[in-house]
């Protein structure tokens, strides 16, 4: 049975998609609106940005859902690229219902109404009503068809005050072009939620992973340190903890003098921040040797390539923007490559804002350090903090 759209009997408002096995659960879009409120930072005011947002990511979704459907099981990633353009225009479609003062679950329920489904009694898994009204498109639905009543209902919504029934049509060409793409709506709404929460919203402490705290404290990252760099006379630097000389030394490597010599600063912060760094593990002597799957898969040799590449990738984008000075944030496409580049480590669960954090308070270290030509990192993974102090001991 193909992904279908569920609206419970039960009194309830919402509209959304049981799975093939009806296993996981609705989600009410209600429940949706609340999740996602804190990540619209935009001008409550102002619709322009809002529109011109949801009308960039129809036609993202125009692009991805045809590789989708067309390259099929070839390239997978063609669907999640599909889900994630359907979730972004779903967030910016809530955010204009939100400004316009329209319940995004009425609006739904209204284009479902009015969009040529059909109602089957099915047993719900809505966990308050055991039974549910699931609704079908009455025919096939062609997703070329589907995707221009799409491009022209977002068209519609540009105007100065969209109008309530342009919202409501909208709703049910999103709801077509998404079945006709063949795309469960639970699963966008959900991969929504986690991404803008992770990307705009600072995590809860207590939610983040502590990735040593199974293992003795010889197996751990140093919960504080400070580790001494200094540069000689031949432009080379040199790191020492605890008064013991680690890693080799390092210049810039490059005919550019850009700093590139002090960027441990970067895996200190990766090591206080995100409580990960195999390149610091690897200085410090530190791995967990004492089980075979985090020696060979977390602490490995290609787990310290993956960080000095991804460390080398942002680095080279930091340099034309100044290094982040006075940067407040990172951009999301920033963010993006580098989930895309950690998937399969530990630390792919770290969220989005708090890999900002470790980079954004690491560069500020990092351009402390280049204009001393020195000086010392003090990182405490308890308080996920990482700063500068000068070369002369403090008083």
């Amino acid at each position: 049975m193909a992904a279908i759209k569920a609206r419970p009997l039960n009194g309830g408002s919402c509209v959304a998609t049981l799975d093939t096995e009806l296993a996981r659960g609705s989600l009410p879009l209600s429940e949706y609106v609340a999740q996602i409120a804190g990540t619209d930072v935009l001008n409550p005011g102002s619709l322009e940005p809002i529109q011109l947002g949801l009308y960039g990511e129809v036609g993202g979704i125009m692009s991805a859902s045809k590789k989708h459907v067309r390259e099929g099981d070839a390239f997978p990633g063609y669907r999640k690229a599909a889900e994630e353009e359907f979730g972004d225009t779903l967030w910016y479609f809530t955010a204009l219902c939100r400004r316009l003062g329209h319940p995004l679950e009425d609006i739904f329920a209204d284009g479902i109404a009015n969009g040529g489904y059909k109602r089957v009694g099915v047993a719900s898994d809505y966990r308050l009503g055991a039974l549910a009204q699931i609704l079908v498109p009455e025919g096939a639905v062609n997703l070329d068809l589907a995707l221009f009543d799409l491009g022209r209902g977002a068209a519609d919504l540009l105007g100065e005050s969209p109008a309530r029934t342009d919202l409501v049509a909208f709703a049910g060409y999103y709801l077509k072009a998404l079945s006709g793409a063949g795309l469960d709506f639970s699963t966008v709404v959900r991969a929504n939620i986690k991404k803008t929460r992770g990307a705009f919203l600072a995590p809860d402490p207590a939610s983040l992973i502590d990735f040593d705290r199974d293992f003795l404290p010889e197996e751990q990252l140093p919960r504080q340190f400070r580790i001494k760099v200094s540069q000689r006379a031949s432009g080379r630097t040199y790191l020492q903890w605890n008064d013991v000389f680690i890693g080799d030394p390092l210049t810039d490597n490059i005919a550019d003098r850009d700093g590139y010599r002090f960027h441990d600063v970067f895996h200190f912060a990766h090591a206080a921040i995100l409580h990960w760094s195999p390149v610091v593990r690897a200085l410090v002597k530190q791995k967990r040797k004492s089980r075979k799957e985090f020696d060979e898969e977390q602490d490995c040799g290609r787990a310290i390539v993956v960080e000095e590449g991804l460390t080398a990738w942002i680095f080279a984008r930091a340099k034309d923007l100044n290094f982040f000075e006075d940067q407040h944030q990172i951009s999301f496409g920033v963010l993006k490559t580098i989930g895309e580049f950690v998937s399969g480590y530990e630390v792919s669960s770290c969220p989005p804002k708090l890999w900002e954090k470790a980079i954004l308070d690491g560069y500020k270290v990092f351009r402390q350090m280049r204009a001393a030509q020195g000086g010392w990192i003090v990182g405490d993974r308890d308080a996920r903090t990482i700063h500068f102090e000068p070369l002369a001991e403090p008083a």
